[in-house]
Parts: C-alpha cells; structure tokens; sequence
C-alpha cells in the first residue's frame, strides 16, 4: 500500500506546473520548436484572396501636406457658360482695283554662266553700297583696259586708285580721267581686291554703265563704213572668260568687225574677260543672241559664207577667207555642236605636228584669224 501512495504523489509531482511556463508544451519535435517565444506555427493555404495592406499613413514632418496631395475630390457638373454670339460683319468694303502698267523690255544684263562661277564670296554690304558696284555695273580691271576706256571715250562713273601709289602710269590715268571731269577715289588694298575678284588689278579699276552690246546691223555697217566686207567671229558656248578676251583680242587684230557670243551657257562680259582681252572688247562690237541658230541663219540671209574649225576639215592655208564671211569656234571640251555644224559650209583645220590633239581654243582662233587677215588684206 505504501508504494502505490508513493508512485501516486510521484506521479502528481511530475504532472504539476513550474513557474511561468504554465501552458508549456513539451519540448519535442515541432511542437517543442514553436513553443519557443510562445509562437504558433504558420498555416499555408492556397486559393484564397489577399487581404488588402492599409494605406501607408505618413508620420513627422510633412505628414499632413502628403495625405492632401493624394486627396481627390468630385467636382459637380460645371456651370453653363453664356453662348457666344456670333454677329455678320457684313460685305467688304470694295477695293479700288490695282493700276497695272507695261514696264517694257528690261536692258540687257551680264550675267555670268553656271560654269563660269567661282565660289560665292562673303557678302559685303557696306563696300557695294558705298561704291555702287551693282548687277548691271561693268567693272574694268587693270592699266591697259582702262586706258583703253578712257581712250575710246567710254561712259565711266568712276575710277578706283590704290591710296598713296607711285605709278607714274596711274597718275596719268589719273590726270587724264580728271580731264573729262570723271570722279577718281583713293581706295584701300582690300576694297580693290574684292571688286576685282582676285584677278591682278594693278592698282586701278573703273566703274561703268552697263555694258552698250550691239546688234547684227551693227556689225554689217561697221564694215561698210571701212569700205570692206564684213567679217564676223562666233563663239559657239565658251565656258573660260580668259579664253573668251583672247579670243576677243585677237578678232580685233586681225580686223574682224564683230564677235557673236550666246547669252545663256556661257561665258560672259566679265572683269576677267575684259582683262584678258587687254581693252579690245571696248573697240569691237559684241553681239549677244538668245539663239546663236537663228542667229546664223540671219547672216546667212544677208549673203555670209559660215567656216567652222574643226579637226576634220581642209588644211586652214588653203581656204578661201574673202567675201561676208563668219568662223565659228567652239566649246573647248566639246568642239561645236551638231546642230550648229549643220549650218556651217566648209570647215578648217590646223595641221598637228607633235602628240598633243589640238590647240587651245584661243591659240587656233588666232591662227585661223591671221590667215584671215593675211587673204583679205590682199
């Protein structure tokens, strides 16, 4: 009976709580794990929906100024507006109707080819404005041309003369263009060299009217009032004004009464050409045609014989130069064109000797020129 009492008390000794841990379960397997901290273990179930998080509610400083700005308020419908009237204005007033007058023919202007043109230049207001130098302006660079101008008593506006120069020919320029009571300004290195486009000036340019071209009529009676006939060079689409002047220059040595160039594709009357023709085109009549065809076909009406020179062609000594007579050179790369060949009644050429092709444009023009010369003066 003893040991029964004493395995009884035992028993409720073990079975009787200590301390804090009351409701502890016994420390074994999970349940011993999740005891710790008085945590439960977690349940994972699938399927349902997430509980929405509360809104994030900002504490401290600016607290209040952030739950304003993400508060939205409902606006009620907006008020009516007054409509707009809307009034007639009524007819407009009639305008007077516009005074449209013929202005005529514009005069002739040089302008240049496509292919002639350098690089544009910078734009210098100032300088064109004060000396006059415009589109329709003819500007004549160097000694030889101006003295020729003045010489042939040319219209000219105004001469420019490097400032503090020494050439004695320049002051004689000077004396005789102050003779004839023409304007003569002392000007810088700089200005001189912007009008003359970057072609040697030699200290002098003139300024003129534009530039008095002449006509096929011209041309005739230029030779009848020398008691010979008439003798016509035509330039067929030259495109270097150097070759243009010499071509120019050597027309006028050996007595022709005109040259023909076209007004379009081509080199035109330019400071360059007129350098380079060393003041003859201010002696030789130029004609500039819209059409160098129909052009033809009016000397050919007026009795000339048109020669061209051509690689193929008889030896240039033995043709016959005398009567009305016109000698077409062509472009320098291309020669003259087919239609413009049709027209010509006999062609030219000059022996070659050496292993160059050809001749320069100008270089044949003038041997061609001078025999010319040489048969008519006989």
């Amino acid at each position: 009976m003893k040991r029964e009492t004493n395995n009884q008390s035992k028993t409720a000794t073990t079975s009787k709580p200590r301390g804090k841990n009351k409701d502890r379960a016994p420390k074994s397997g999970t349940a011993g794990a999740a005891s710790r901290g008085n945590k439960r273990p977690r349940k994972f179930e699938a399927g349902g929906p997430h509980e929405e998080r509360a809104t994030h509610k900002p504490e401290g400083h600016g607290a209040k100024e952030e739950q304003n700005r993400h508060k939205f308020e409902k606006r009620g419908p907006q008020e009516e507006r007054t409509p707009r009237k809307f009034e007639s204005k009524g007819p407009k007033e009639e305008r007077s109707p516009r005074k449209y007058e013929p202005r005529g023919p514009r005069p002739d202007r040089n302008n240049r080819s496509l292919d002639d043109r350098k690089p544009p230049r910078k734009f210098d207001g100032f300088n064109r404005e004060e000396e006059g130098v415009d589109e329709e302006t003819f500007v004549i660079i160097g000694k030889n041309p101006v003295m020729e101008a003045l010489r042939s008593g040319q219209d000219i506006d105004k001469l420019l003369v490097l400032k503090d120069n020494t050439d004695h020919v320049l002051k004689k320029i000077m004396d005789n263009a102050k003779k004839r009571n023409i304007i003569v300004n002392s000007v810088d290195k700089a200005k001189l060299e912007y009008l003359a486009d970057g072609e040697n000036h030699q200290g002098i340019i003139a300024l003129m009217a534009p530039f008095p071209f002449s006509t096929i009529d011209d041309v005739i009676n230029h030779a009848k009032k020398k008691g010979r006939d008439p003798f016509v060079v035509i330039l067929d689409h030259l495109t270097d004004p150097h070759n243009l002047g010499a071509i120019i220059r050597s027309a006028n040595v050996c007595g022709a009464d005109g040259v023909i160039i076209p007004s379009r594709r081509s080199a035109s009357l330019t400071a360059v050409s007129v350098k380079a023709s060393s003041g003859a085109v201010i002696h030789t009549p130029i004609v500039k045609v819209t059409n160098l065809s129909q052009a033809i076909d009016e000397l050919k009406k007026k009795g000339f014989w048109i020669m061209e020179a051509d690689m193929k062609g008889r030896p240039y000594y033995k043709a016959d130069y005398k009567g009305s007579l016109a000698i077409v050179i062509g472009n320098e790369g291309v020669g003259i064109s087919p239609k413009i060949k049709k027209q010509c009644d006999f062609s030219v050429t000059i022996p070659i000797y050496g292993e160059i092709e050809s001749f320069n444009a100008s270089a044949a023009a003038a041997i061609i020129f001078a025999e010319a010369a040489k048969q008519r003066m006989q």
